[in-house]
């Protein structure tokens, strides 16, 4: 199969709004993308023969299409039915690494589309769902789209695979089942009914990255890597968290339609689901700020990495700005101090006669301190952290400079906030990077364009004053101190947690004066509500369809 070229200029995309796409209507135009659709599977053969007979009658070209099956250990083994694509192969997960990651990670390592096409295996496909992913891959190899899924009662045996086969082939895939007592995905429905169907999702868009009936570019997911298979649950949001700090954007087709047999765990249990993904997800997605709240936390992968050139520096400045950092109310950071630190040799016997004694002393200093680590030069890409703040040694940031800027970032979507910080001589600055921005402005810009302006043209950049902010040269700054008694990110959780504690103790109140009225169900008020936002959520849908459409 034909892999991507990016010999062609690439469409830019600014931030997630990819209405500058027009995809042509299904069956106008002519493919030239192959694709791979990759199906993990654990038992429940009868829906998989329901899922392959579907696929079995798309539209899009047979010679362009290949599916990969993978049998995640299933006893007696899965078996391909009659009813198959002609490019079909069926493969077994290795006995020692089951579950879902593992096997999807197993069907793309053998993949030869230009395009990953997740399935779940009990999903029935309408004729044209596949085209639908497709036309969207065709106009920018950087897209991740997730189809329309609804959810529908199925009982074993019924449809056969033969008429599924035969509604599709005829375009007439939903008189197969109740559509009227189908349900959607109400969440990404909500999600894009706020944000104009994804388009002004910005940074949240990733969010729609769900594995039964997503596609994605197979570069991109290569170069994002593969699903984390330490994720029990949640690893499809983390994977597209990850897409996106490659600077994938996200497209929702409504018009690639499926229907999922029977309901999904989400459904069937969503609170312990979410009290589940609430405990392991957020150390790998930093975006998950409303779980992150806690002001001295440390996460797997932080919300930003602080880069400072150490080399040429003396200790003192190297010290003072390293340490204004670690003393950020914004403590959910990581530090690269960039040397030549191979080179970094400590005299045993006259140890103040050591080459490059400041970068001994740099290094001694923070060796046992987490948060810091050591490099050559400074790293290609901050991924997976969403943003980098590049500072030269020297200038310190006061405790809530990072947080600020930060927040002025994420809230106004820029990809590169720069801080003059002197302008005496010649520009001394420090850069706060958005990793997912730069990822896309290397992947559209034109030969020769320098990379800022990419950057400019598909997310913005602006330029602060250092003064402003709290920045400080070393000799001004007074050092951090120790018990201060006003931390203002101790301050804020306090008072969410008082907040909080408020709101529990009314809530209890209120289900005591319940349980004391005769004839009154506790908590019957919060139920009704319950009923009423399901209700009301149940037109989204079609509000949704007729946006997008």
């Amino acid at each position: 199969m034909t892999q991507p070229t990016r010999a062609q200029a690439q469409p830019r995309i600014r931030h997630n709004d990819y209405g500058v796409l027009s995809p042509p209507p299904p069956g106008t135009w002519q493919p030239r993308l192959s694709v791979s659709v990759v199906i993990a599977a654990y038992g429940h053969q009868d829906k998989l023969d329901l899922t392959l007979a579907a696929l079995a009658a798309q539209s899009y070209p047979r010679h362009l299409m290949e599916v990969v099956v993978v049998d995640d250990g299933t006893d007696p083994a899965l078996r391909l039915p009659e009813i198959v694509p002609e490019n079909t192969r069926l493969i077994t997960s290795e006995p020692g690494s089951r579950g879902r990651s593992n096997a999807r990670n197993a069907g793309v390592a053998i993949a030869g589309g230009d395009v990953v096409h997740w399935l779940d295996a009990d999903m029935v496909t309408f004729h044209d769902e596949v085209e639908a992913h497709m036309r969207w891959h065709h106009l920018a190899d950087y897209l991740v789209v997730m189809g329309y899924v609804r959810f529908v009662d199925h009982r074993p045996g019924t449809p056969a695979p033969g008429d599924v086969h035969s509604a599709v082939s005829a375009g007439a895939a939903d008189k197969l089942f109740d559509e009227a007592a189908s349900e959607p995905h109400s969440w990404i429905v909500d999600l894009a009914e706020r944000t104009d169907g994804l388009r002004t999702a910005g940074d949240s868009a990733y969010r729609v990255h769900v594995t039964n009936a997503a596609s994605v570019n197979t570069r991109l997911l290569r170069e994002a890597g593969p699903l984390d298979t330490g994720l029990v649950l949640g690893e499809d949001t983390e994977l597209g968290y990850r897409l996106a700090q490659k600077g994938a954007a996200f497209v929702l087709a409504p018009e690639a339609r499926s229907r999922h047999l029977g309901t999904s765990m989400m459904m069937r249990d969503g609170e312990q689901v979410r009290r589940y993904n609430s405990v392991f997800v957020p150390d790998h997605v930093p975006h998950m700020r409303w779980l992150r709240t806690h002001p001295r936390r440390q996460w797997l992968v932080p919300y930003v990495e602080v880069v400072v050139e150490a080399e040429g520096a003396s200790y003192e400045d190297t010290r003072a700005t390293v340490d204004g950092f670690l003393a950020s109310s914004l403590n959910d950071i990581e530090i690269t101090l960039v040397g030549p630190w191979s080179s970094v040799k400590e005299d045993r016997r006259n140890p103040l006669d050591s080459p490059l004694l400041d970068l001994v002393l740099a290094r001694g200093l923070y060796r046992n301190e987490p948060r810091v680590r050591y490099a050559e030069q400074v790293p290609a890409t901050a991924a997976p952290s969403p943003y980098r703040m590049v500072c030269p040694s020297g200038w310190v940031p006061a405790p809530e400079t990072l947080r600020r800027l930060v927040e002025q970032a994420a809230e106004q979507g820029f990809g590169l906030v720069s801080v003059a910080l002197d302008e005496a001589d010649e520009v001394i600055a420090a850069r706060l990077e958005h990793t997912g921005a730069f990822a896309r402005a290397a992947l559209v810009r034109a030969e020769g364009e320098p990379l800022d302006a990419a950057v400019h043209e598909v997310y913005g950049t602006y330029w602060l004053d250092g003064g402003t902010l709290g920045f400080l040269p070393a000799g001004q700054a007074e050092p951090p101190k120790r018990g201060k008694s006003e931390d203002p990110a101790l301050m804020r959780e306090v008072t969410r947690l008082r907040a909080e504690n408020a709101r529990l103790t009314d809530q209890l109140a209120d289900v005591a004066k319940d349980a004391a009225t005769p004839g009154k169900v506790p908590g019957a008020s919060a139920k009704d509500s319950d009923a009423q936002a399901k209700a009301s959520r149940q037109g989204g849908p079609k509000a949704l369809l007729r946006r997008l459409r």
